[in-house]
């Protein structure tokens, strides 16, 4: 039956933070466990992108570990359990699609978006006990800390669904362009601290514009880099290769020559 097995992944957790259990598990806390859970997300995500569907069970399972982990972890700090967990999401499952478990209508991808961020402010303001006097929540509130990149996807997402948006891709291009011209302008400024963070600036607008191309193509840029970044590796491996083969090493080499290797693994990649 479906579920079986997640119980015992529970009953195992519970015997490793057990007595007489692991004496590393049961040494771990919230703070250990930060920089696990995170890498696990992004190994998953990793899988994701090879395609190699048994390695994505296996980091799921993984991530589902830590999980499972961490909510022990609050157990024995008395805080919740893992059924704690798994009935909180299931309630703001079913408040959240009112248009399948109750009687709204929502035909679109967009309706449901946009239920779901009416839905979200009204239990901000619900838990913040919000007698009506207070100004409601902004909507770009709630975004938990997450890598730049997957911020800035975030922030313009949200306004986008206001109307706070360019109209057309050509007037982001046109924004791209003069913010390429801005980052000219700064680094042709007298290299001063102030000309400094100023470069700093117009560097990070530029990459926030890239970001809102990204996503009115619908593209996450989170996984578009993420794939160049790969593309990258594998295309300067390819480098390598090509210098090991003739005995060689990079202090050996020159630009002219590594860029043709380059350009051989561009047909191959």
């Amino acid at each position: 039956m479906k579920g079986e097995r997640f119980l015992e992944l529970v009953v195992l957790v519970d015997r490793l933070r057990g007595p007489g259990g692991c004496p590393w598990d049961r040494e771990q806390t919230f703070d250990t466990l930060k920089p696990m859970m995170l890498e696990e997300a992004y190994e998953v995500l990793d899988a994701m992108d090879s395609g190699d569907r048994q390695e994505f069970c296996a980091e799921l399972g993984d991530l589902l570990f830590q999980v499972v982990f961490l909510s022990r972890v609050a157990e024995d700090e008395g805080w919740f359990q893992i059924d704690d967990v798994a009935h909180r999401i299931i309630g703001k499952m079913i408040r959240r699609h009112p248009h399948v478990f109750g009687a709204v209508n929502a035909s679109t991808s967009d309706q449901v978006l946009e239920n779901w961020e009416t839905i979200k402010r009204s239990e901000r303001a619900e838990r913040q006990g919000d007698n009506g006097m207070t100004p409601p929540p902004s909507i770009l509130e709630g975004i938990a800390p997450m890598p730049a990149l997957l911020t800035a996807s975030k922030l313009t997402s949200k306004a986008a669904r206001v109307g706070f948006d360019w109209p057309h891709i050509d007037e982001i291009f046109t924004k791209l362009h003069e913010e390429v011209d801005e980052l000219k302008d700064a680094l042709q400024a007298a290299p001063e601290a102030a000309a400094s963070s100023r470069i700093e600036q117009e560097v990070g607008d530029l990459l926030f514009v890239a970001v809102n191309i990204a996503r009115f193509l619908r593209i996450d840029p989170e996984t578009a880099l993420r794939k160049t970044n790969q593309k990258f590796v594998s295309r300067f491996q390819h480098i390598e290769r090509r210098l090991r083969e003739s005995g060689r090493d990079f202090s050996q080499s020159n630009l002219e020559e590594m860029e043709r290797f380059w350009q051989e693994a561009k047909k191959e990649v």
